[in-house]
């Protein structure tokens, strides 16, 4: 079993020694501490980390931007970021540091380590919270819409989507869920989360509303403004 490294970014030392605790019976966990006043980025470089847990409770802007700088400078290292104060806004905030999960602190063991192992695996489970709602989903796409418009993107697309690929991203890209998709087509939602996992693969996409903004500024699907002028 290969072992996944662990960097835990937060001012809490009792919040820390619990999660710790929590995690310790995960025998494949190598978690580390890394103070987030003394160059977590160095920090993070020196020692291959694979998964960032990143508290952005105090001040919340100052952890985001660390999370951004993280993704920017270490896009191997999946950042999961914590909060105390889970919320929509957060939420959206956190998509567009290009995280890829968004977790409150309060969360079960078994939900931590769930998350932990799908973000090594590199999965979005950031998506399962965006799609669960449609008021962020709605502004992330009209968000992402407007920047596909004035050509703000940039392609580097590692390899070409399948037929089934382009298929499930057209029906992202007009607001179905996974379990939506898995209805229409007549296959299984994990399906579904394994094609998107690899659509976000194949386009170096952050995530869902990336991969919809690269597919409408390619013309590869065609969004109805209906479904997006549904939830303004």
């Amino acid at each position: 079993m290969r072992e996944i490294t662990i960097a835990i970014i937060d001012r809490s030392q009792f919040f820390i020694d619990g999660l710790r605790h929590n995690l310790s019976s995960q025998q494949d966990f190598m978690l580390m501490d890394c103070d987030p006043d003394k160059e977590p980025l160095q920090f993070i470089d020196a020692n291959s980390v694979d998964v960032v847990l990143l508290d952005i409770d105090s001040p919340i802007s100052r952890g985001l931007e660390l999370g951004r700088s993280i993704t920017q400078n270490y896009p191997n290292t999946r950042v999961i970021i914590l909060s105390s104060y889970f919320s929509n806004e957060e939420l959206f905030e956190s998509l567009k540091t290009g995280a890829v999960a968004y977790i409150d602190k309060r969360a079960s063991v078994i939900e931590f380590v769930s998350t932990i192992r799908r973000a090594s695996r590199g999965e979005y489970p950031i998506n399962d919270s965006v799609s669960a709602s449609p008021a962020i989903a709605d502004r992330v796409l009209r968000q992402f819409q407007e920047i596909a418009s004035m050509g703000l993107i940039e392609e580097k697309i590692a390899s070409p989507l399948t037929q089934r690929e382009l298929q499930i991203l057209s029906c992202i890209a007009n607001g179905s869920t996974n379990k939506q998709v898995a209805n229409m087509l007549g296959i299984s939602e994990q399906t579904i989360k394994n094609h998107v996992s690899a659509i976000l693969r194949k386009l170096n996409a952050n995530d869902r509303a990336h991969a919809v903004a690269l597919a409408i500024r390619n013309r590869w699907v065609v969004v109805d403004d209906r479904l997006v002028g549904m939830n303004r």
